[in-house]
This record gives C-alpha cells, structure tokens and sequence, in this order.
C-alpha cells in the first residue's frame, strides 16, 4: 500500500478512535456508524484503518498506561480528545507493528496531531512519542 493510502488509512483511524472515546458504544457499532458517515474510501485504507481501530481496541490498556507513563504530569482524561486518539494509534503501531519505522509513525502522528489538534498539538505529541521511543527495543529502518 503507498505512503498515502497508509496517511489516509491512520487518518480514518483517528477519526474513528475519536469517535469510539465520545461515544459510549461498542466497536463494531462505531464503525460501522462510522463508515456511514464518511465519504466512502478505498477498499484497502477501510481495511488498514479497521486494523488500527482494532487493536488499538484490544491494547488499549497497555497502550493508555505506555501514554500516562511517557506523558509527564499529564492523565490521559484531562488530555484533549485529538491528541490523546493520535497518541493512542501511534503507541498502538510503536509496540505491535514493528513493520513500520519509529520515525514514520512519529511523523505521521505528529501531522495528524497539527491537522486535528490545537495549536500545541503536534508539539505535545511529539514530546511523548519521543520520551516512548526513547524506550523501545532497535528496529529497522529507524
């Protein structure tokens, strides 16, 4: 899948996991709400944006605590809704998909963060991402 495709489908996620943090309904209910309601996109950004969804979904204890651990005086409650969603995905793909390089998911995360957060956003994102990094095992590819 090209680097777009990949953007759009991290795109979707985050809307998604958005979503699912604002309202108080199942996985499967979400998306599938959440399909409704946007434009419609290709098949395979749908299918890599429900993988990201979903196990974001199913780590999301471990993914919530690596957050509040990297996240100095900060819970994830009291963060806004945008970034603590890009930094749920992006701590998702950190740990579990060891296929995709450090620097990418920083990056992607902290433009998502710019394009659907605050003004501080990206900066706030990437000072966690960093901190998180900083204690990840050597990959390939960065």
């Amino acid at each position: 899948m090209g680097h777009q495709k990949r953007t759009k489908a991290r795109e979707r996620a985050v809307q998604a996991l958005y979503q699912l943090d604002v309202a108080a309904e199942g996985l499967d209910e979400a998306l599938a709400r959440f399909w409704r309601n946007f434009e419609p996109v290709e098949r395979e950004v749908r299918e890599m944006a429900e993988e990201l969804v979903r196990g974001v979904a199913a780590h999301r204890r471990e993914v919530d605590d690596a957050i509040e651990a990297a996240s100095a005086n900060w819970r994830l409650d009291r963060m806004a809704k945008v970034d603590r969603n890009v930094l749920r995905l992006a701590v998702y793909e950190l740990r579990h998909r060891t296929d995709v390089p450090v620097k990418v998911v920083i990056n992607e995360a902290i433009e998502l963060a710019k394009k659907y957060g605050a003004e501080g956003s990206g900066a706030f994102v990437n000072g966690v991402l960093d901190q998180l990094a900083a204690g990840l095992p050597p990959r390939a590819g960065g």
